[in-house]
């Protein structure tokens, strides 16, 4: 029961705090799950922020569920999804409270551009952690290339991709030059044998 209050408490305070989204969210997770609690490490962070990417719903409540379950089975991601729930849910009900009232404040929106900065930054650090644990090579340099034009032009093509359909083919491109690059090292082997 402790462990189960302990993902609940820690996601409810990542959920507090998350402005922008899940890969605004990416450097409070790793602070928090990586660096601090030791529960997953920065790969399968990566990896379920991949497969959060593709799946329905939030990214950001998706890595939730798949920490809870790594650590703690079934009732491990029920814990984890509703600890980040708490915090966004409640605020959501105090804003709609109040923000009718108040939105015409300059103090607010001022404070509104100020998070909106804040989530800028916080997006930008995550591409750059992820650009730099993820473009590791000659190959995967030309796969982003390729993935980021057809994404960022997807709007001027005369078909649109989802980003599912991208993840997905970037994870088969992946998965055969790895199985080409393999046969080739062990032929190699062979060779030099």
């Amino acid at each position: 029961m402790k462990d189960l209050l302990d993902l609940w408490f820690t996601y409810m305070k990542i959920g507090f705090v998350n402005f922008g989204g899940g890969y605004a969210m990416l450097p409070l997770l790793e602070r928090e799950l990586v660096n601090k609690k030791g529960w997953t490490t920065m790969e399968e962070l990566r990896d379920w922020f991949a497969i959060g990417q593709c799946t329905p719903g939030v990214i950001a409540l998706n890595v939730s569920t798949f920490v809870g379950h790594k650590r703690k089975g079934v009732a491990g991601a029920i814990a984890a999804m509703l600890g980040f729930l708490t915090g966004p849910i409640a605020i959501i009900l105090v804003v709609a409270a109040f923000l009718k009232n108040f939105a015409q404040l300059e103090v607010v929106q001022h404070a509104f551009a100020g998070i909106r900065v804040c989530v800028c930054v916080l997006i930008a650090q995550a591409v750059i952690r992820l650009w730099k644990s993820s473009v590791i090579d000659v190959f995967t340099f030309v796969l982003y290339v390729i993935i980021f034009a057809l994404s960022a032009f997807s709007g001027v093509l005369p078909f649109k991709i989802p980003a599912a359909v991208l993840v997905v083919l970037a994870g088969l491109t992946g998965l055969t030059v790895s199985m080409v690059r393999n046969r080739k090292k062990a032929e190699r082997k062979e060779g030099d044998a």
